[in-house]
């Protein structure tokens, strides 16, 4: 039994390892793959010991032929299922004709789209992008244009208010205004015009409310990253409310928790909460390619004009067309419906193995966590290497969760058999 190695060290630093648990050795043919990333690549991820090279519906398979329950999504981006065939089918029709203009020019599919997404969660306008923190940005910018240009905030006085435990993407901007030490040591100085409260906390926010100059709230309906922390029911519905008596956006990012995830098309619709800015990504595309959009109405959207803002690839031929079919797909394989259903199920047989490692199961639709009560710190990323070892794929955050987001495409059945994998590797630990 060969020891698996875990990466401790500070990135700045030179990289240190640490021995884990024995697990199942790392075959020959997946360590060249993984000894050539580690040589050449930058070390900013730690990933499992697997080398992944197919997909389809729920599964994955190594360069060894091992096949694996993706329970990780590509972090909410895979909800349709890997390779979908409607959309890869629209993918190779599209990448046959036209892939990219750049927006110097008009393309026969951007209307079609803008029109389609926009009636689709019913906005006036589309801002389409390419990542998922580009759409962010790309919000945080139209909040406090329209901070300076509607409301009237004297110039570079607009403030956000985000909440802690936030993951909102890694570029400079966002990073300012995030609680997790690892994706700000060592990169300041940071971008001012951010409050910071606690997040799921009502009278935080109403205090926060009262400075005059804030232009919007950004929050995740759930905290994906943070390990899928739900908020207290009417937590949402109340803040949009007092946003609106303050005449402050409430800017919903659901780029992991909207697209049928959580058992409703986006995670605020639970409580009928309608964004003033919506922010969207990952799934858009059924995880074929980047694609990201933001949505408002005329009275945000409209404040940025010609050449104040864009993207080369934003709006793309090939990303137009494949989003379209990514959201139909979403509807017509009734993938909201299916989520609800078997995450209530899903929760239900973890919460029925009473078993002494899981403190807590959370979650809402198919975006769910457990949190492990265990001795061993690194207990998490053991049982996600036991997991591995028994053809389930999942990854730990914030050290002691674990994230299970399985595509919508799931069955009942396929959730029993993983519900027995899960078992089956806990007893590990």
């Amino acid at each position: 039994m060969a020891l698996v190695a875990r990466y401790t060290g500070n990135l700045t630093k030179k990289r240190t390892f640490v021995p884990m648990q024995e697990t199942t050795p790392t075959a020959p043919v997946s360590q060249s793959f993984i000894d050539r990333e580690e040589q050449y690549g930058a070390h900013n991820y730690h990933p499992l010991p697997v080398v992944l090279n197919r997909g389809e519906g729920v599964f994955m398979w190594d360069v060894e032929g091992k096949r694996y329950y993706d329970f990780l999504s590509g972090y909410s981006a895979v909800n349709q299922g890997h390779c979908h065939p409607k959309i890869i089918a629209a993918f190779i029709e599209q990448a046959q004709k036209l892939t990219l203009t750049s927006r110097a020019f008009h393309s026969d599919l951007l209307g079609e789209y803008a029109e389609y997404i926009t009636r689709y969660f019913g906005y006036d306008k589309v801002l389409p992008m390419n990542t998922g923190v580009e759409a962010v940005e790309t919000a945080l910018k139209l909040a406090r244009r329209w901070a300076y240009q509607v409301k009237g905030v004297a110039e570079n006085k607009a403030r956000i208010i985000t909440v802690e435990g936030n993951f909102h993407g890694r570029t400079l901007n966002v990073i300012s205004f995030s609680t997790d030490p690892g994706a700000r040591n060592n990169f300041g100085p940071f971008m001012p015009g951010y409050e910071v409260i606690p997040y799921n906390d009502i009278k935080a926010l109403e205090k926060a409310l009262q400075d005059p100059d804030v232009a919007g709230f950004l929050v995740e309906p759930i905290q994906g990253e943070a390990g899928v922390y739900v908020p207290d029911e009417g937590y949402l519905a109340t803040a949009a409310e007092m946003c609106r008596a303050a005449n402050v956006l409430f800017i919903g990012d659901e780029i992991q928790t909207g697209l049928a995830r959580t058992g409703k098309m986006l995670a605020c619709d639970h409580e009928n909460v309608r964004p003033d800015i919506l922010i969207l990504g990952k799934a858009l595309s059924g995880g074929v390619m980047p694609v990201s959009a933001v949505l408002a109405d005329d009275e945000i959207m409209l404040t940025i004009k010609p050449g104040e803002h864009g993207s080369t690839y934003g709006g793309n031929p090939l990303a137009c067309k494949v989003a379209i079919v990514a959201l139909e797909v979403l509807k017509e394989e009734r993938m909201a419906e299916n989520a609800a259903e078997l995450g209530a199920y899903f929760r239900e047989q973890l919460e029925a193995l009473h078993h002494p490692n899981i403190a807590l199961v959370r979650g809402k639709g198919l975006l769910n966590a457990i949190v492990i009560k265990h001795d061993n710190p690194d207990a998490a990323w053991d049982l996600c290497l036991h997991l591995k070892d028994n053809g389930l794929l999942a990854k730990p955050t914030h050290g002691d969760k674990i994230r299970f987001a399985p595509p919508l495409v799931i069955t009942r059945e396929q959730i029993d058999e993983c519900v027995a994998i899960i078992k089956t590797s806990l007893e590990r630990l």
